[in-house]
């Protein structure tokens, strides 16, 4: 069991990537940390702390001395032509993506530096890297967080802090439950990646339970593009 003994905190987590993460997780034998909005699935390990991270106070004093682990998951999907969004919309977005895990990290890093090897992952998307339609509210957020994953990983690198950043395309989550809620708009989901499918949470779970563990030690600074490659290859 990987993680037995290890602490992990998981920001969000009460469905989709989230909770398939936590599973992942409880399966290897990590005692987990969720802090949200909503409760989390019931389990021994799990211990809950009420978390809104737009008005957050000292609520993650109550989380374990030694903190192996943070995943920060909050995230919206707000597509809109550009013209329909308000400044306001932006500085929402910027808000939740990026000024919550700052928020997040900065309250919790002299735990993660007391294990002496801990591992924070972020999340970003596709459309950072690739560019499309109606997402420049959260290309633009998601764009910060990249940019704040790769300068935290290059500033905590000689305090055996590894940060990573996980950038998915379209996943079967609630949070995109309106972009696949036809048999029509699944099938041209399906076409548009190269691979013939949209993710499932456990695709994108999967990775981040591995830039959480040991095997994943020489990694940090890096942003995984888990999109079925449609970041990085031409499909015909």
């Amino acid at each position: 069991m990987k993680f037995r003994d290890r602490n992990i905190l998981i920001v969000g987590g009460t469905s989709g990537i989230g909770e398939a993460t936590i599973k992942l997780l409880l399966d290897e034998g990590a005692s987990l940390v969720v802090a949200s909005r909503q409760e989390p699935l019931k389990d021994d390990n799990i211990q809950h702390i009420h978390l809104d991270v737009n008005e957050m106070g000292n609520e993650l004093d109550a989380i374990p001395d030694e903190l192996h682990g943070l995943v920060y998951t909050p995230g919206t999907i707000n597509l809109k032509p550009f013209q329909s969004l308000k400044p306001q919309d932006f500085q929402n977005e910027i808000q939740l993506n990026a000024i919550g895990a700052v928020k997040v990290i900065q309250a919790t890093l002299r735990k993660l530096r007391a294990a002496k090897g801990s591992s924070i992952v972020l999340f970003s998307t596709v459309a950072v890297q690739l560019g499309l339609n109606f997402h420049t509210a959260v290309a633009m957020a998601k764009g910060a967080v990249e940019g704040l994953g790769r300068s935290l990983a290059a500033e905590m690198a000689s305090k055996q802090i590894r940060v990573n950043v996980v950038a998915p395309s379209l996943t079967d989550t609630p949070l995109a439950q309106n972009l696949l809620s036809t048999e029509d708009k699944k099938e041209a989901s399906n076409q548009r990646h190269p691979l013939g499918r949209y993710g499932q949470p456990d695709d994108i779970a999967q990775a981040v339970v591995y830039l959480l563990s040991e095997s994943s030690s020489w990694v940090t600074g890096q942003v995984f593009h888990i999109d079925g490659g449609l970041s990085a290859i031409k499909h015909v």
